[in-house]
């Protein structure tokens, strides 16, 4: 059975209504990034953190964010190959499809995780200093359960494991210019694989892949998984 690698970022839920929080500035919600998503900005203003990742999770639990067409598509490709799917993103989206083999890098904005015993519980309400932690019972201990800048994303072995034994490797709406994802086409080129780039517009990676295609994820990942499923590519 032939093995793929897909990677997803916000690209991929932007025309689900999920705001990526970045914009051209580099500021996420006009907050410097190191405020709001380092270790360093927690230590620092608590309050301003959580706040920050409330927003983000009261947003992904409105009832109009839903997945969309390209995240519905893929799970066709997992009935008929061996496929590992990569998100960069926190939200649940594909989570909500039947995408079975599913790893989130960055961490998931609807967990929190215990700084003391790292464990990790569902969390969908309000987050704060005064949160009770359910294995500690007392407050205090509980963080987002995100990856922030200076710590290490999840799962790393088991991806790099899957990169470097796969036919095909799909990049899907990510700028290719957040370490370490930006070397995971590279990784899979390696070892033999097939890249595919497909995002709203070329980015500096872009003449590295073997395909590259540019348009809106909800069309452009449908036309590939019908030819991925007609063995016009793998």
């Amino acid at each position: 059975m032939k093995k793929i690698v897909i990677l997803t970022g916000a690209g991929i839920s932007a025309e689900s209504g999920i705001k990526t929080f970045r914009d051209a500035n580099g500021l996420w919600e006009n907050h410097p990034i190191e405020d709001v998503a380092t270790p360093e900005g927690f230590e620092r203003n608590p309050d301003l953190v959580y706040d920050f990742y409330n927003a983000r999770r009261q947003q992904l639990l409105e009832p109009e964010i839903k997945p969309n067409a390209a995240h519905q598509v893929l799970e066709r490709l997992f009935e008929k190959f061996e496929v590992l799917l990569v998100t960069q993103n926190v939200d649940d989206l594909h989570d909500r499809t039947k995408c079975p083999n599913l790893i989130h890098m960055h961490g998931e904005l609807l967990k929190a995780r215990c700084s003391k015993t790292e464990n990790i519980f569902i969390w969908k309400e309000r987050l704060d200093k005064n949160s009770i932690c359910p294995c500690c019972n007392s407050s205090g201990n509980l963080r987002p359960h995100i990856v922030w800048f200076g710590e290490m994303p999840l799962y790393m072995k088991h991806i790099f494991d899957s990169l470097q034994n796969c036919d095909l490797f799909i990049s899907i709406g990510t700028s290719a210019q957040v370490y370490p994802a930006a070397m995971f086409f590279q990784e899979a080129k390696q070892y033999g694989a097939k890249t595919i780039e497909l995002n709203l517009e070329k980015t500096p990676a872009s003449s590295h892949f073997d395909i590259t295609v540019q348009g809106k994820a909800t069309e452009i990942v449908p036309k590939l998984v019908e030819e991925i499923l007609n063995g016009k590519i793998i």
